[in-house]
């Protein structure tokens, strides 16, 4: 605009200035919409499957990990719980 009043060089630079500052603004609004867009789609996308992973990383441990097996005690033990 105030190219058109003052008709000057340096008000017409100006005015190129604003002009391309609002096309760039813009142009940064868009693509941050885009990109939001993209991450809530990953989102919707792999919402499920942080419990997948956390079911698979339990049974990994739980197969590197395996419970210790019974040990029989050494000698001559009588069960005296059983009736004859």
């Amino acid at each position: 605009m105030a190219a058109s009043i003052l008709k000057s060089h340096g008000a017409v630079e100006m005015s190129l200035h604003v002009v391309r500052t609002f096309l760039r603004l813009r142009e940064l609004l868009d693509s941050n919409t885009a990109l939001a867009r993209k991450l809530d789609k990953l989102e919707r996308k792999y919402q499920h499957h942080d419990e997948a992973i956390s079911a698979i990383i339990s049974a990994i441990r739980e197969l590197t990990n395996p419970p210790a097996p019974k040990r029989r005690s050494v000698g001559f033990t009588a069960d005296l719980s059983e009736k004859p």
